[in-house]
C-alpha cells in the first residue's frame, strides 16, 4: 500500500497535462458535508430566531422587537406583541461591561427613540404621552412616572440623552457618544492622552485623500515590481551576496580586533597595577574570554558561509534564471496579477459571513436569566455549545481552502505555460482553464491539503490562547514550554505549506491524488536539496527586499506629499497606515510571484530529470533556463576535461623510462 492507503505505483512517468481525472473524491465529499454543516448552523440561527434577535434586537424579557412573540415560561413580561415597537432602547446606555464589551443596562422595545434630552421624570411623562411610547418598564403607566416608587430602578437614568436609531440594527444610540469614553479608553489602551488621540484622528481625517492616493501608489508599485523584477533580480542577488560576505568578514575582523585590544589592555593592567582590585581583573579576564569565544564562533560561521557561497554559486545563477522566467510568465499570463484581488475578495466575503453567523449564534439558544442583572439572555446550552467550536473549525479550514485554491490555480496556469513548447499556442485564458480544471477535477485534493494545515494550525492557536492566559503568572517554565510548542508547530506548518504547494503543482501536472503528488514532489525536492536551499534563501530575501523597496518608496512619497501640504500637523498615523497597507499589498503580490518561482523550479527539476535535449526528449524550458543548463554543461565538461588531462599526465609519467627501476 502507498501513502494514505493509495496503491503503490511503479516508477513515475511524468506526463504533463495528460490523463486528467478526479482526485481525492472522498475528501471532496467530506468537505461538501462540512460546508453543509456550516450552512446548517446559519439555518439554525435563522429558524430559532437568533438572526432576528440580532438584527431587530430584543428586550430584557426575551421579546424580539418589531414582531409577535411567544411566552417564555417563568418570565412574566414575555410573549408581548411588539409589532409597532421596532427600536431597542437602553435605560442606561453608558453602563458598559469593559471586559465583555457589552451594555449591561435593561433594554426595552419602543416605538421611537428620544429625539431630545429628557432631564426629569416629567419630561419622560410628556414624551410618553405625546409619542405614545413608554421609556420605562412595560408594567409602569406613562402618567405615573413622576411619582411611582419604582421609577429609580425601572425608568431610564436621568438625564436621558438624545438618541438616534442605528441603521439596520435599530438600536437607540446617544447622539453624544461621550458616555462611551471609558469604553474607548479600554479599547485604545495605548493612548494615555485624549488630546493625542483627537489629534491623530484629525490628522487621518484631514489627509484621507493623500492616504488613498498613497495606497493606490503602493498597489501600482507592487504590480510593476512583479514585471520588472526579472531585470533587477541579478543585481539584487549579487548585491545581497556581496553584503552578506562583506558583513560577515567585517564583523569577524571587528571581533578579533576587540579581542586583541582587550588582551593588550589586560596585560598592561596586570603589569602596571599588580595590586589592583582582584574583582576588576577577573571581570576583564571574563570579557576577554567572551570576546575570544565570539570571535572564534564568528570565524567558524564566516568560513562555513564562504564555503556555502562557493558551492552554491551555480544555484544562485539558477535563482536568477527562475526570476527572469517568472517575469515572462506574468507577461504571458497577465491575469495572474488579479489573483490577490480575487483571493482577498473571496476571503473577505467568507469572513463577513462567518462573523455574521457568529453574532447570530450569540443571540441563539435557550433563554436564561442572568443571575447578576436579572435580565434574559439567550445562550447555547448542552450539545448546542459545540456549534461554536464547529463554526471556529470552519473559519480555519475554509480560509485555508481558499488560499489553497489560489495556489492550485496559479500552479495549473504556470504548468500550462512551462510545458507548452510553442508559447504562441497557449490557451486564450490559462488562468480560467486552470480554475475550470480545479473545479472539475481537484477540489478534493485542495480540501485534503487545507485540512492537513488546519490540523496543525488549530493546536497552535489553542496554545497561543493558553500562553496569553499564562501571562502575569509565576509559572515561567510552563510559559516557556508552551512557547516552544508554538514555535515547533509554526515551523511544521510552514514546512507543510511548502510541501502542499509543490503537491498541488504535481497534481496539476500528473492529475494524481494529494498523497501521491506530495510523495513525488518530495522526492524531486530531496534530489535538488541544494537548489531548493538556494532558491528559498536567496530568492526569499530578494522578495523581502522588494517588499522593503515598495514600503520605503511609498513612505518617501508620503513624506513629500504631507510636507507639501503644510496644513497636516500629524504625520505619524497616516504614514503608519500607508506603510502597513503598502507592506500588506506587496506581500500579497510578491507571494504570488514566489509561488510562480517555486512551481517553475519543480517543473524545471522534472524537465531536467526526464529530458536531456536529445530528439524525442527535448526540453520544455524557457531560453533563460536553457542558457543556465548549457552553461552548467560547459562547466561540467571543462571540469571533466581537466580531470582527463591530469589522468593522462599521470599515465605518461608512470610509463616514462626509469620509472619502474626507481
Amino acid at each position: 500500500m502507498g501513502c494514505c492507503g493509495s496503491t503503490e505505483r511503479p516508477k513515475r512517468e511524468w506526463k504533463p497535462l495528460e490523463d486528467r481525472s478526479c482526485t481525492d473524491m472522498p475528501w471532496f465529499l467530506l468537505f461538501v458535508v462540512f460546508c453543509v454543516g456550516m450552512g446548517g448552523i446559519c439555518a439554525f440561527t435563522v429558524v430559532t430566531g437568533g438572526a432576528a434577535r440580532l438584527v431587530f434586537g430584543y428586550d430584557s424579557y426575551g421579546n424580539t422587537c418589531g414582531q409577535r412573540n411567544e411566552q417564555i415560561e417563568g418570565v412574566l413580561l414575555s410573549g408581548l406583541d411588539q409589532t409597532d415597537k421596532k427600536f431597542v432602547f437602553f435605560l442606561d446606555p453608558c453602563n458598559i461591561d469593559i471586559v465583555q464589551r457589552k451594555i449591561k443596562s435593561m433594554a426595552l422595545c419602543v416605538t421611537q427613540c428620544p429625539d431630545e434630552e429628557l432631564r426629569t421624570y416629567g419630561d419622560l411623562k410628556r414624551f410618553a404621552m405625546i409619542n405614545d411610547t413608554e421609556l420605562c418598564s412595560y408594567e409602569l403607566a406613562g402618567h405615573l412616572y413622576p411619582g411611582h416608587p419604582e421609577r429609580f430602578t425601572k425608568c431610564p437614568k436621568l438625564p436621558v440623552p438624545q438618541s438616534k436609531p442605528l441603521p439596520v440594527f435599530n438600536r437607540c444610540t446617544p447622539v453624544d457618544i461621550s458616555c462611551y469614553a471609558k469604553f474607548a479608553e479600554a479599547v485604545v489602551t495605548f493612548v494615555s492622552d485624549n488630546s493625542l488621540l483627537h489629534r491623530l484622528i484629525a490628522g487621518v481625517a484631514a489627509s484621507k485623500e493623500i492616504i488613498i492616493g498613497l495606497c493606490v501608489l503602493a498597489l501600482v508599485l507592487s504590480m510593476l515590481l512583479m514585471v520588472i523584477i526579472r531585470y533587477i533580480s541579478a543585481l539584487l542577488v549579487w548585491i545581497l551576496t556581496a553584503l552578506v560576505v562583506l558583513g560577515s568578514l567585517g564583523g569577524t575582523s571587528v571581533l578579533w580586533w576587540l579581542y586583541i585590544d582587550h588582551r593588550l589592555n589586560l596585560n598592561d593592567t596586570l603589569l602596571k597595577k599588580a595590586e589592583e582590585d582582584q574583582e576588576e581583573q577577573e571581570s576583564s579576564r571574563e570579557n576577554t574570554k567572551a570576546l575570544l569565544i565570539y570571535a572564534t564562533a564568528a570565524t567558524v560561521f564566516t568560513v562555513i558561509l564562504l564555503l556555502l557561497m562557493l558551492f552554491m554559486r551555480k544555484r544562485v545563477a539558477l535563482t536568477i534564471a527562475l526570476f527572469r522566467v517568472a517575469g515572462n510568465v506574468f507577461i504571458h499570463l497577465p491575469l495572474l496579477v488579479l489573483q490577490p484581488f480575487l483571493t482577498f475578495l473571496s476571503l473577505f466575503i467568507f469572513w463577513v459571513y462567518w462573523v455574521l453567523v457568529l453574532l447570530f449564534l450569540g443571540t441563539s439558544g435557550n433563554p436564561v436569566q442572568n443571575e447578576e442583572t436579572g435580565l434574559i439572555e439567550f445562550r447555547l446550552t448542552g450539545g448546542l455549545q459545540y456549534l461554536t467550536w464547529y463554526h471556529a473549525l470552519g473559519l480555519v479550514w475554509i480560509s485555508e481552502f481558499i488560499l489553497a485554491c489560489q495556489q492550485m490555480t496559479i500552479a495549473g496556469a504556470v504548468v500550462t505555460y512551462y510545458f507548452t513548447r510553442d508559447k504562441g499556442r497557449l490557451p486564450v485564458t490559462p488562468i480560467l482553464s486552470s480554475v475550470l480544471r480545479l473545479a472539475r477535477y481537484h477540489l478534493g485534493t485542495v480540501a485534503k491539503g487545507s485540512f492537513i494545515i488546519t490540523l496543525v494550525k488549530i493546536p497552535r492557536l489553542i496554545l497561543m490562547y493558553i500562553h496569553n492566559q499564562l501571562k502575569g503568572k509565576e509559572n515561567a517554565c510552563a510559559r516557556c514550554m508552551v512557547k516552544a510548542c508554538i514555535c515547533c508547530l509554526w515551523c511544521l506548518e510552514k514546512c507543510l505549506n511548502y510541501l502542499n504547494q509543490n503537491a498541488y503543482a504535481a497534481t496539476a501536472i500528473n492529475s494524481t491524488s494529494f498523497c501521491t503528488s506530495a510523495r513525488d514532489a518530495f522526492v524531486i525536492l530531496v534530489e535538488n536539496a541544494l537548489r531548493v536551499a538556494a532558491i528559498n534563501t536567496v530568492g526569499d530575501f530578494v522578495l523581502f527586499l522588494g517588499k522593503i523597496l515598495i514600503v520605503t518608496s511609498t513612505a518617501f512619497a508620503g513624506v513629500l506629499a504631507l510636507n507639501y501640504q503644510r496644513d497636516y500637523t500629524e504625520w505619524v498615523l497616516p504614514l503608519i497606515i500607508v506603510c502597513l497597507f503598502a507592506f500588506l499589498v506587496a506581500h500579497c503580490f510578491l507571494s504570488v510571484f514566489e509561488i510562480v518561482v517555486d512551481v517553475l523550479f519543480l517543473c524545471f527539476a522534472i524537465d531536467t530529470k526526464y529530458n536531456d535535449g536529445t530528439p524525442g526528449k527535448e526540453f520544455y524550458m524557457d531560453k533563460a533556463l536553457m542558457e543556465f543548463v548549457e552553461n552548467s554543461r560547459k562547466a561540467a565538461a571543462a571540469v571533466e576535461r581537466g580531470r582527463g588531462r591530469v589522468k593522462e599526465e599521470a599515465e605518461l609519467t608512470a610509463m616514462a623510462p626509469g620509472t619502474s627501476s626507481a
